[in-house]
């Protein structure tokens, strides 16, 4: 299984793994299931509902390609309870026609007019001002391609997450400490305290935020293993309580049991890449500029993912 895909499972893993398992173990499960789910349900207000590139909502029963805007959400932990920033971004393109998945990382820093509210500034800080709604609309103007849905999840969700399945194991390349724990090279076991620490740190990584992002995808992947196996399934009640309480959607229940049963074979071909950009500072201030060619390259890349024409 490619990397790519286990990062884009974090978020899919335990609704797939789920829902296949209602078939063989009855209705209590599903009821379960089906409850926790709906308490992540909520809906967001846009003010671009749609791009010029999609006149009518995706329909997911027709199978057509989809987007979904993944977001981790610094708050949750330590006692934070403001609203946050999406510290983690990630853009999934969903094609059934081609089946394939393509997941874009976006760096927190980058510099980008947030939709809504008439000005520029780092792209995790349109969750800050304006919660999903802005997030998707400055996305979705920032890569030119319609934003369809978005999951989010927060650090008390990803902490709770880690617990539920037992803890984590992940390949560690730097020796640092962080937040009180200490981390050596090789593989190393995480609980959810551990967990959070690691994916933290940037300050000491020699590149920065991108050495960041990539522990926080080897956390997917440890998670996405873990929530996979047979011993996940059996912690199934623990995984929905880190779920319903830290979770968060625009997609009904329906909708991610057609996602699930109908786009399966799209997640079994993932690609991932990482929208670049060069460090500057601005009044004290430290962003991440995206060039105009690399932007490009990315927007050329989801369109023609979702088949759609520049």
């Amino acid at each position: 299984m490619s990397k790519g895909k286990k990062i884009f499972l974090i978020i899919l893993a335990v609704i797939v793994v789920l829902i296949i398992a209602v078939v063989a173990m009855g209705t209590k499960f599903y009821t379960d299931v089906s409850s926790a789910f709906d308490k992540t349900y909520e809906t967001v207000e846009r003010t671009e509902k749609l791009d010029n590139h999609r006149q009518t909502p995706v329909d997911l029963t027709k199978q057509e390609s989809v987007s979904i805007l993944l977001m981790g959400i610094d708050t949750g932990d330590l006692g934070r309870l403001d609203q946050g920033r999406s510290d983690t971004i990630m853009v999934a393109t969903v094609s059934p026609e081609d089946q394939q998945t393509t997941v874009v990382s976006i760096a927190r820093d980058t510099y980008v007019d947030i939709i809504g509210r008439g000005t520029q500034d780092k792209i995790n800080h349109a969750y800050a001002f304006g919660g999903a709604a802005m997030s998707m609309d400055t996305i979705q103007n920032f890569l030119d391609i319609p934003i369809d849905h978005y999951v989010s999840i927060n650090m008390k969700g990803l902490k709770q997450l880690v617990d539920a399945v037992g803890g984590i194991e992940v390949n560690n390349d730097l020796t640092f400490s962080q937040d009180g724990h200490d981390f050596v090279i090789g593989k190393i076991s995480l609980d959810g305290d551990a967990t959070l620490a690691f994916s933290r740190m940037r300050y000491e990584d020699p590149n920065g935020d991108y050495g960041r992002q990539e522990r926080q995808r080897k956390i997917v992947e440890g998670i996405a293993r873990k929530v996979l196996s047979v011993d996940g399934v059996s912690k199934y009640q623990s995984i929905l309580g880190a779920v319903e309480s830290n979770m968060k959607t625009d997609m009904s229940f329906a909708e991610m049991q057609t996602m699930a049963l109908d786009y399966r074979e799209a997640f079994g071909k993932v690609k991932q890449d990482q929208l670049k950009g060069e460090g500057f500072m601005q009044d004290g201030v430290s962003y991440q500029r995206v060039a105009a060619d690399e932007l490009a390259r990315v927007q050329e890349e989801l369109k023609k993912q979702m088949n759609i024409e520049n």
